[in-house]
């Protein structure tokens, strides 16, 4: 079933008084956080692996969701360097292209280099989304492989500690791009998206899986646009993003700063 998603209002007045450019946003406000940094890599593992211990400490388990792209990749690295209880980390993904695990452009691929090697990763700490196979069966399966981890711990459908995100240049986050019939999902969790402007299918976690998080955390390159943050932050519903800094419980943007 699918049904118009109603944002929450925007968390800073969006008259006379809501601040003109990125830096004159204040680092703390309502459940969003800003965190501005020259130590990219660094600094975003390690609040992911503050995150992890935190988890841990609660529930035994560290349910995390990582993002694909470029911007990630050094993040993930940084966090292959620690000796850490890997077996008692849960990896999914938000979103996947619709290729071969071997392929470049996988998710699962960078991951996997990046991270799960390196660090020697158990494979039953990590759900590979299927991008190999039919969208739809792809979407069915990994949705159906949540629900049965949620299940084992009572819950509606799983929720994750935290979910890593992207921002991409028209405002997509996961694979929810403006204008596609993902963003209309209001029960599904993982959705085959179709995305007209590259002609491909994609998986992703839906809205209501992203809202659902504990937390959820942007990891943004220096070489974004910030006038998109700004539109972001300002609150705009056709950006995907602002939809996610509106309604998840709690926001991290880590940005990168130039040196």
């Amino acid at each position: 079933m699918r049904g118009a998603l109603v944002p929450r209002p925007n968390k800073y007045d969006r008259g006379s008084e809501a601040p003109a450019t990125l830096e004159q946003i204040p680092p703390t406000l309502g459940n969003r956080e800003i965190i501005r940094t020259k130590i990219f890599a660094a600094e975003a593992a390690n609040f992911i692996l503050t995150k992890a211990r935190e988890a841990l400490d609660t529930r035994g388990e560290f349910r995390v969701a990582l993002s694909g792209g470029n911007t990630p990749r050094a993040v993930y690295s940084e966090m292959a360097k620690g000796e850490l209880p890997w077996e008692k980390f849960q990896f999914s993904f938000g979103d996947e292209r619709c290729v071969p695990p071997e392929n470049e452009k996988s998710n699962f691929r960078m991951a996997n280099e990046a991270l799960f090697r390196p660090a020697s990763v158990p494979g039953s700490s990590i759900l590979r989304m299927r991008g190999e196979i039919d969208p739809a069966q792809g979407a069915d399966e990994y949705q159906g492989r949540l629900d049965a981890l949620a299940a084992k711990r009572d819950e509606k459908f799983y929720q994750h500690d935290l979910i890593l995100l992207g921002l991409g240049d028209d405002g997509h986050t996961a694979s929810l791009f403006p204008d596609t019939e993902a963003l209309l999902e209001s029960e599904r969790r993982v959705a085959a998206n179709y995305v007209p402007k590259l002609d491909s299918w994609r998986l992703t976690f839906t809205f209501p899986l992203i809202f659902a998080a504990r937390a959820v955390c942007f990891l943004i390159g220096a070489n974004k646009d910030p006038k998109l943050i700004e539109r972001v932050f300002s609150g705009d519903v056709a950006l995907p993003a602002a939809r996610v800094d509106q309604n998840a419980k709690q926001v991290t943007w880590i940005i990168e700063q130039e040196s």
